[in-house]
Parts: C-alpha cells; sequence; structure tokens
C-alpha cells in the first residue's frame, strides 16, 4: 500500500477498547487518549516521535493509549488491548514489554507466538499479530497508565 488516509481513525473504527475485570466502573471511570506518531531516529539515534495522519510504506508508526482513572478509588485487574490496523504490521515492540499477543483476537499468549508445523514449535510470523493485550493490576485513584504498539505501513 502506497500510504495511508487516515491511520488514527482507522484504528480507533476497530478499537477493541478496554476490558474491564472489575466492570463497577467502567463507563464512568476510565478515558482513554488515543494518538498516533510517526516514529523518527535522528543522526545521534535519539528516537522522537511526530503527529501523523498519512504515511507511505515503510513508515514505523507508534499508537499510544493513555487511560486515565478519573475516580477517586483505585481500579484493580484492568486488561486493555488494542488491534494492529489492518495493512499495517506489528514490530515486535510493545511498551510495556509485557504485552500479551492475539491472531485471532480471542486467544492471547506471551509473545513470541507459537505454533506446531511438522512437529516442530515455530514462531508465528509478526504479521499474522493483530491484537495486543495489556494486564494492568493497579491503576491508582486519578492516575495514568500509558500502553503502546508499534507498526509498519
Amino acid at each position: 500500500m502506497k500510504g495511508l488516509k487516515f491511520l488514527r481513525s482507522a484504528l480507533l473504527a476497530s478499537l477493541a477498547s478496554v476490558f474491564l475485570l472489575n466492570t463497577a466502573y467502567a463507563d464512568e471511570a476510565l478515558k482513554m487518549e488515543l494518538t498516533a506518531n510517526k516514529v523518527v531516529k535522528n543522526t545521534e539515534g535519539k528516537i522522537s516521535y511526530l503527529p501523523v495522519r498519512t504515511a507511505p510504506t515503510g513508515t514505523v508508526i507508534q499508537y499510544k493509549a493513555v487511560y486515565t482513572n478519573t475516580i477517586n478509588e483505585n481500579i484493580r485487574d484492568l486488561a486493555v488491548t488494542l488491534p494492529i490496523p489492518a495493512n499495517m504490521t506489528f514490530t515486535g515492540e510493545a511498551v510495556p514489554s509485557t504485552a500479551q499477543a492475539s491472531i485471532d483476537g480471542k486467544s492471547y499468549a506471551d509473545m513470541p507466538l507459537m505454533r506446531k508445523v511438522d512437529d516442530k514449535m515455530v514462531k508465528i510470523p509478526l504479521s499474522e499479530y493483530r491484537m495486543l493485550r495489556w494486564n494492568i493490576k493497579l491503576l491508582p485513584a486519578n492516575k495514568s497508565a500509558a500502553v503502546a504498539l508499534n507498526t509498519i505501513v
């Protein structure tokens, strides 16, 4: 694909949102802000992130979701997911690195994902990863937690 016309809206449209294991305050307790940024490395190797709406093939895009607990109580056992947009490939980079991955959006496992082929366990290609999930044990009252994944257009 030569470029994407709507990186952020594509992810938002397919965003699998948030799964609260403790759903008592699900609707009003959690706010999510999603950003899409081009990952740029300068000549000294320093990485910066630039807002992006369109990008040519080969561009690395980081999708970052910041979840904010908007109530005066802690939220425990929070599972948040981010889909990998169609026409994009996960690079293998996730923050925090404790993310689990899925090729079907139902079953999640630690990375790298593996499958059995000819009686041998082999790594599933990153191009088949469709979603990442992070388990946040505790999100304190009025605090935020961020998760991110990198993709290639």
